[in-house]
C-alpha cells in the first residue's frame, strides 16, 4: 500500500515532519510512506495559474497514484498554516488531487491539545466541493507538548502515545481497503499523446 505524508508546514524545524519520519521508521510494515514537502509550492493565486509548474504537478502525480494520504499539521492562530492551505487550493483549482482519496489528519503542537482546531478547519477543507477527500472519521491523533514528546534519535518517547498512534494507523489501512471497493477500480489516467 503506497500512502503519500504531506509535511503541512514551510518551517525548516518542523514537528510535524517529525512526526511523519517516526511513522515511515517505525510503521513500514503497514505501508509505504512517501514523504513531501510544501516549501517549494508556489502561493496560491489564480491571476497566475501555476498549476503546470513543477512543483505542483510533481506533487499532484504523487497524490493521484497513492492509495491514500495523510497530512500532519500544525495549528497557526486556531488554524492551518497558510503554507497548507495555499496548497490545497492549487489542488483544487484546476486539477483535483484528493478527489476521493482516503485521506488521515495528524497533527503536532507545543500546546496541551495538540492541533486540533487545525485539524477541524482541515476536515472542513478537505471535504469542500473542488477537494472532495474521503476523510477518516474519528481517530484523531493529537500530539500536545512536542518539545518534550520526541527522544534525540526523534523518536516518540511515551509507549502509549506510540500504542495509540499504530492503532490509529491500522484503522486508516482498513479505511483504506473500505474506500478502495467503494470507489471500484481505479480509472487509467490518459496519456498525454492519447487525447
Amino acid at each position: 500500500m503506497k500512502i503519500v505524508g504531506i509535511v503541512g508546514s514551510n518551517a525548516e524545524l518542523s514537528y510535524n515532519r517529525k512526526l511523519l519520519h517516526f511513522i515511515r521508521k517505525q510503521f513500514g510494515s503497514l505501508f509505504e510512506l512517501d514523504i513531501v514537502e510544501i516549501k517549494d509550492i508556489p502561493l496560491f493565486n489564480q491571476s497566475n495559474d501555476q498549476t503546470n509548474s513543477e512543483p505542483i504537478q510533481s506533487l499532484h502525480k504523487k497524490l493521484v497514484q497513492a492509495d491514500g494520504v495523510i497530512i500532519a499539521t500544525p495549528e497557526h492562530n486556531h488554524t492551518i498554516p497558510a503554507a497548507l492551505k495555499s496548497t490545497l487550493e492549487w489542488l483544487s483549482f484546476k486539477i483535483h488531487s484528493l478527489e476521493n482519496k482516503p485521506v488521515m489528519i495528524v497533527g503536532a503542537s507545543y500546546y496541551d491539545q495538540g492541533s486540533s482546531r487545525a485539524q477541524l478547519h482541515l476536515r472542513q477543507i478537505l471535504d469542500a466541493p473542488g477537494v472532495n477527500a474521503i476523510v477518516m472519521p474519528g481517530n484523531e491523533f493529537l500530539l500536545g507538548k512536542v518539545k518534550e514528546a520526541f527522544d534525540e534519535q526523534d523518536n516518540l518517547v511515551d509507549p502509549g502515545t506510540v500504542q495509540f498512534l499504530e492503532s490509529c494507523l491500522e484503522k486508516f489501512v482498513r479505511f483504506v481497503n473500505v474506500v478502495s471497493v467503494l470507489e471500484g477500480p481505479k480509472k487509467e489516467t490518459p496519456k498525454p499523446e492519447d487525447l
